[in-house]
Parts: structure tokens; C-alpha cells; sequence
């Protein structure tokens, strides 16, 4: 079953966080028409080499051609239409870049993954999280029922103003008929029924005035009610999982629902304005003595102002922030001379808008000088126009595809950070203004990017991703850009979270809790219970362990690592990973002889990976072995389930024996990696083009030797070099069909 058929079995909680995945970016359409081929291409593999992007840009073109002369054959017009759009954009946005195309879709097919595994792995606290759900259902529930019931009571005000207009042109047209029949006697039945019948007529309009003066101050009650007690607190919950979603949580992060919400507001609020002023239309034609709307209506007018300038103001929000495509995991951290992209939207949808709101993006509009902070240009078009083109769903927005930033030269003529912090702990705003001008008002509106961190050199992205994690993770003030000036401690309860967050995200799988534990073990040394144990930014990420380097820098190598060279296995759950000696020697004291487990290296800043197995001694005593661990650039060379098929140790009397036979727990090695294998051992049946040319076939193989044979070490923390000089020995031992030249590279001892 393909991974895009599964995803369709799921629950809708997670086919709307499917949802929110796709957009102009890489929409859905083309996912669900290309489902098959799109998951047979190694997309990673593509975000890291341009030829290959290139090369799967056109194809994928192609397939889109493909799609589209099937549409043709079925003549489905309108699902020709949206393909022939779906790839002009796909061209316009991807042909001088298909290195971003493929990490969008490298993105999107790895977050599909972590949806599923999430599924099938319930993560600890699921059942909070359930009730959590459950809760902001209900509540949205409420909410939609109040806008129906608030939809509906606007309507009930339309048509009693309309009825009080009917009622008051006819007491008009009776009132100044009865003023131009003066030759009449006064004291006539007929003028006597007239005006008793003026004067109640009179007394229904003072009644019905009255009537929808109260109901127009019950609703705009209402209306502010819901605004201010539950669509903004909607809104503030909705920025608040952008936070999240940025820093690699759940991706809830949909403005449909709110969009409707905003928009049925803002169009019943209009509508009232619209009742409000009537009323002073009709106080022109009428009026008398005691008559209510000369005194309410002013009020009434002026809140109802005041609700819609609270409610357009808070509709300009910033639907996706800020993020460099070369890196789209890793938003609000962008470099100077490369460009980023971010996107910005209006929740009131109103079709008289279309192409009216002027967007211009600025950086750092409060000035930092003070502050000592460097400053920067943005360059581009930092000037676009909000449409309802542009998106798939039809919303108003507008996307900025092509800024960047470049850092201003000092007063001395030179550049760099002069101010209190290192730059990556510096914080920067992205701001947008426009103007909504509508029906005679005129909104001023700002919206800003949550803070970004600019750096200058890509090796700076792992320290400037902590600030971004460390900032979203604790802080709620969106424009708090000193933040780093006194940086609060995490909860590790909170800090373990945001870490699986990490690994979920960014390569298809979290951390499960015994693999949590020997994080913070790591962190905060041996404790009962963790939980409720701070952690400092500077223990995070600034101060050094043991081996020269921080925390945090340790874990994003191996997150590289993983990302890179092992993310089948990673996924496939067959890396430990994560596993202190202690318990690596209780996981493995009673397996079988030849059980191996895979666990990263916690000496190697670049991220390494190394295997330990266990067996036993002629006595029946354990004894575990660790290879030397495995780093980037060997694993570049060879695979790891290609190294762990072909691994030898020089045994007794110098013969090679492969020692790794079950994968912990107890999977067979060639069930695990046997589809993971590059280079597979093929049957000789002929002589091969190599051999018909004198030479004998040979292929790396990577073995160890015990520093004395005779004397194997016994301890965990015993590593076994790779050893290239046992290789005329192998060649003495194996028979002439036996015969297999091992080589090892010197950068793999």
C-alpha cells in the first residue's frame, strides 16, 4: 500500500495536518496524481545534488504532461485547467531552482512519515493530548454556533430596520397628506380618525425605533463578545502552534476555519454599520420629541467602529514565516545574500479587496541602534499587491519570493557585531504594512515575521536554529528581541518534547523515553526524576562537554548524520541510537551471541555511529565489542548495511568471521538490511568483464583485529580498529573461489 493511500485511511485530525502541508508550494494535486512515482524517487538524495534535482524537475514536468493528456482523453476541462496552471507555477517558482523543489518534496514525503509513525507509535501523553483535542473541538463547536446565532440576528436587525423604513414613509406620506388638505375642518370625524391614527402610527415607529435600537446594542454586545473573547483567543492560540509547527510540533497550523470566522464577522459588522447610518437616514425624513436615535445612534456608530478597525487589524497576520528554501526545516534563520521567502494573509476575505491591499516588507522598523545590534537592507521586491490568485484555496494573500538581506556598513566603515550579544543569539523583526481603505474607512495595518536570526556564514545555521527553538518554545511575546539578554531555563519535560519535536520533523521519527532519558542524563547527570529539572540556554548550547563542543551542536551533527547517511534505518526504527553503557550492557547481557545493537558515537561533534555486539567467552561469560565509530565521510564511501554485511574480525589462528548476526533485538541481519543493501554480492556463473582482463573482482570489505587474538577484549567500552594490514593474511586464508580482496581507507582506522 502506498505510503499516499495509507495517509487517506487515517482519522481527519491527521488528514488535516496533512492539509496543511500542501500549498502553492507543492500542491496537493500533483501529490495525489503522481503518487506512485513521487515515492519512488529518492527526493533526499536530489535536495543534495543539483543533477539530480534537475534531472527529476523535468521529469516530473513530464509526468505532469502525462497526467494532463489522460485528462485530455477523459476531456475533464477542468482538471486540465488546474494542471496547466499547477505547472506554469511549478516552472516559475522551481526551474532556476530545482534544488529547492526537491527539498520541498523531500519535506513534504517526510512529514507524511512522521504523521504515520505517529499513528502507529503513540507518543507518552497522548491521552492528555486527546482530551486537549477534544476540548478545542468543543470549543470551536461553540464558537461556530455563536457566529450562526450572531449571522442570524443581523439578519432579524435588516429586516426590522427595513420594516421601520416602510412604517416611516408611510406615516410620512399620511402625515404631509393630511398637512395640504387645510381647506379641511380641522374638526372633522375624518381628520379626527386621521390623526389618532397618525399618532398611533407614531407611537409603533418610537416603539420600533427603540426595539432596534436595543437589538443592535445586544448585538454589537454579542459581536464583541465573540471578537474579543473568542475569535482573538482563537487567534492567539492559532499563532501559538505556528510556534510550534516552526520549531518542528504538530502541524496545526490551518487559517480556513478562522478565515471564515473573520470574514463572517466582518461582513455582519458591516452590514450593522450599514443599519446604523439607515437609522441616520431616517432620522433626516423624521424625527419628534423624545425620539431615541439622535441620542444612541452616535454610540452605536462609534462602537461598531471601534470593532471593525480591532477585528481588521488583527486580520493581518503572517501565515508563513520567514525560511531560506535551501533549508525549509529550518525557518526564521536566514543568511545575508540569500533569499528567503515568507507569506503574508488577510482573513477577510471580501471580494472588493482583490488587488486593493499594498503590502511593503521592511526589516527591524523599531530602531536596535541603541541596543548595538548590527542593521541590515532588504533588497528585492520587498513590494507586492495582496490577490486571490496567488494561493490554491483562494485566500487573500501574498507571498514574497525573492528577498534577502544585506548587513549595512558601520559608522567606521566596517561590518560586525558590536552589540551586547553573539550574532546568533540576536533577534530581528521582518515587518509588512498596508492600508485597508472600505467603505469611507481607513485602516492603517502592521503585522510582523515571529523574530528571525540573520546569519553570515552557514556554519552559524546550528547555533542560530537553537535560538530559534529555545525562543518559540518559551516565549509568547512575539516582539520580544532582547530575549537573549536574560534567557529563562526549559523544563526538561518541555525541553525532551521539543527534542523529539527534532528528530520527528526533520528526519521521520522521534525519540522514544529510554532514549530521552540518556539525552538528559547527558545533560544533567544521573537523577531520579528529570521532569521537573531546568536546563540553561547556556547548558544547552553554549557550554562545552567533555569533548570541546555543546550539547546542542553534538545532537544536530547527529541529526546531519542521520538526515544523510542512515535515514531508511532511522525511520525503519532499527538505531538505538541514543543508549548509555550501562544500559547498552543490560539490553544485551542475555541476547544471543552475534546480537548487535547501533548507537551514536558521543565523542564526535560531526555526529559517528557505531555498532556493539555481544558473545561469549569458552567459560560462558559476556563479553561486548564496539567498533571504531563510523563518521560522515565514511559512510559516504560505504553504506552502513553494506559495512555491516561485509564487517569481519580476525578470529583465532587469523581467520575472518562476520560476528554480527542479529540486529537487537533479535532481527535476522540479512531481514534488516537485507533491502537497505547497494552493493549485492552477485552469483558468478561466467567470468566477468574485470576477470576477462587478467584482474580478479575485489570489493571493500571493512574488518577489525583484536589487539591480540588470543586475548579479545571484554570490556563495552573497547573499541576495535579497522585494520588494513591484515590483508595479506585474508588472502592466505581464503581459497582461490573463495577469494575476496579486502581493502579498508586509511581515513576509516
Amino acid at each position: 500500500m502506498s505510503q499516499w493511500h495509507q495517509l487517506h485511511q487515517l482519522d481527519s485530525q491527521f488528514l488535516e495536518q496533512v492539509d496543511q502541508m500542501y500549498d502553492d508550494t507543492f500542491p496537493m494535486e500533483v501529490r495525489q496524481f503522481l503518487a506512485h512515482w513521487l515515492e519512488n524517487q529518492d527526493w533526499e538524495l536530489a535536495s543534495r545534488n543539483e543533477s539530480l534535482a534537475t534531472l527529476l524537475f523535468h521529469n516530473l514536468l513530464k509526468q505532469i504532461d502525462d497526467q494532463y493528456s489522460r485528462f485530455s482523453i477523459e476531456k475533464n476541462f477542468l482538471l486540465q485547467h488546474n494542471l496547466k496552471r499547477i505547472k506554469q507555477n511549478l516552472q516559475v517558482q522551481y526551474l532556476g531552482n530545482p534544488l529547492h523543489m526537491a527539498s520541498v518534496i523531500a519535506a513534504c514525503l517526510r512529514e507524511e512519515q512522521r504523521i504515520l509513525a505517529a499513528v502507529n507509535t503513540p507518543e507518552q501523553g497522548d491521552e492528555e493530548k486527546i482530551m486537549q483535542n477534544s476540548m478545542i473541538s468543543e470549543r470551536q463547536r461553540e464558537l461556530e454556533q455563536r457566529m450562526t446565532a450572531m449571522k442570524s440576528n443581523v439578519q432579524v436587525v435588516e429586516q426590522d430596520v427595513k420594516f421601520l423604513e416602510d412604517l416611516q414613509d408611510e406615516f410620512d406620506f399620511r402625515y404631509k397628506t393630511l398637512q395640504t388638505q387645510e381647506h379641511c375642518d380641522r374638526n372633522s370625524i375624518h381628520v379626527k380618525e386621521e390623526v389618532f391614527r397618525l399618532q398611533g402610527m407614531l407611537n409603533q415607529l418610537d416603539h420600533k425605533r427603540k426595539e432596534i435600537l436595543q437589538k443592535i446594542t445586544e448585538l454589537l454586545n454579542q459581536m464583541d463578545f465573540l471578537m474579543n473573547r473568542q475569535l482573538i483567543e482563537e487567534l492567539i492560540e492559532w499563532k501559538r502552534r505556528q510556534q510550534i509547527a516552526s520549531i518542528g510540533g504538530p502541524l496545526n497550523t490551518c487559517l480556513d476555519q478562522l478565515q471564515n470566522w473573520f470574514t463572517m464577522l466582518a461582513e455582519s459588522l458591516f452590514q450593522v454599520r450599514r443599519q446604523v447610518k439607515k437609522l441616520e437616514e431616517l432620522l433626516q425624513k423624521v424625527t419628534y420629541e423624545g425620539d431615541p436615535v439622535p441620542l444612541q445612534r452616535p454610540h452605536l456608530e462609534e462602537k461598531v467602529n471601534i470593532l471593525i478597525y480591532s477585528l481588521i487589524k488583527s486580520s493581518f497576520v503572517v501565515e508563513r514565516q520567514p525560511c531560506m528554501p535551501t533549508h525549509p526545516q529550518r525557518p526564521m534563520v536566514l543568511k545575508t545574500g540569500v533569499q528567503f521567502t515568507v507569506k503574508i494573509r488577510f482573513l477577510v476575505k471580501l471580494p472588493e479587496l482583490n488587488y486593493q491591499l499594498k503590502v511593503k516588507a521592511t526589516i527591524d522598523k523599531e530602531s536596535l541602534t541603541a541596543r548595538g545590534y548590527r542593521k541590515f537592507n532588504i533588497l528585492g521586491t520587498n513590494c507586492k499587491v495582496m490577490n486571490m490568485e496567488e494561493s490554491v484555496n483562494g485566500s487573500l494573500s501574498v507571498e514574497f519570493r525573492h528577498l534577502q538581506l544585506k548587513e549595512q556598513k558601520s559608522s567606521t566603515g566596517t561590518k560586525g557585531n558590536e552589540g551586547p550579544l553573539i550574532v546568533t543569539e540576536e533577534l530581528h523583526s521582518i515587518n509588512f504594512e498596508t492600508q485597508f481603505c472600505h467603505q469611507d474607512l481607513t485602516i492603517d495595518l502592521e503585522t510582523s515575521s515571529l523574530p528571525v536570526v540573520v546569519i553570515s556564514n552557514v556554519c552559524q545555521l546550528p547555533s542560530g536554529w537553537a535560538s530559534v527553538i529555545w525562543y518559540n518554545m518559551l516565549m509568547n511575546d512575539l516582539k520580544n528581541l532582547a530575549f537573549f539578554t536574560n534567557p529563562p531555563a526549559a523544563i526538561w519535560s518541555q525541553l525532551s518534547e521539543v527534542l523529539s519535536w527534532q528528530f520527528s520533523s526533520y528526519v521521520g521519527r522521534g525519540l522514544n523515553s529510554d532514549q530521552l532519558n540518556m539525552l538528559a542524563e547527558k545533560l544533567l547527570g544521573q537523577q531520579l526524576n528529570y521532569n521537573d529539572c531546568q536546563v540553561s540556554w547556556s547548558k544547552f548550547c553554549k557550554e562545552t562537554l567533555p569533548n570541546r563542543f555543546s550539547f546542542w551542536l553534538w545532537l544536530d551533527g547527529i541529526l546531519e548524520l542521520i538526515k544523510k547517511h542512515l535515514l531508511a534505518l532511522w525511520i525503519d526504527d532499527y538505531i538505538v541510537g541514543f543508549v548509555s553503557k550501562e544500559k547498552e550492557r543490560a539490553l544485551l547481557k542475555d541476547k544471543l551471541p552475534g546480537t548487535f545493537l547501533l548507537r551514536f558515537s558521543e565523542s564526535s561533534r560531526e555526529g559517528a555511529i557505531t555498532f556493539t555486539w555481544v558473545d561469549r567467552s569458552e567459560n560462558g561469560e559476556m563479553r561486548l565489542h564496539s567498533v571504531e565509530p563510523y563518521s560522515k565521510s565514511q559512510l559516504l564511501a560505504v553504506p552502513l548495511p553494506d559495512i555491516i554485511r561485509d564487517y569481519k574480525v580476525m578470529v583465532a589462528e587469523n581467520i575472518p568471521e562476520n560476528p554480527l548476526q542479529y540486529l537487537y533485538p533479535d532481527i535476522p541481519k540479512y531481514k534488516a538490511f537485507g533491502k537497505h543493501y547497494n552493493n549485492k554480492p552477485k552469483e558468478v556463473s561466467e567470468p566477468t568483464e574485470t576477470e576477462k582482463k587478467g584482474y580478479i573482482s575485489s570489493r571493500f570489505i571493512p574488518f577489525s583485529e583484536f589487539p591480540n587474538a588470543s586475548t579479545a577484549p571484554v570490556s563495552s567500552s573497547d573499541l576495535l580498529p579497522m585494520s588494513p594490514g591484515v590483508y595479506a593474511e585474508l588472502k592466505q586464508q581464503l581459497s582461490p573461489a573463495e577469494i575476496e580482496t579486502a581493502v579498508c581507507f586509511e581515513e576509516m582506522i
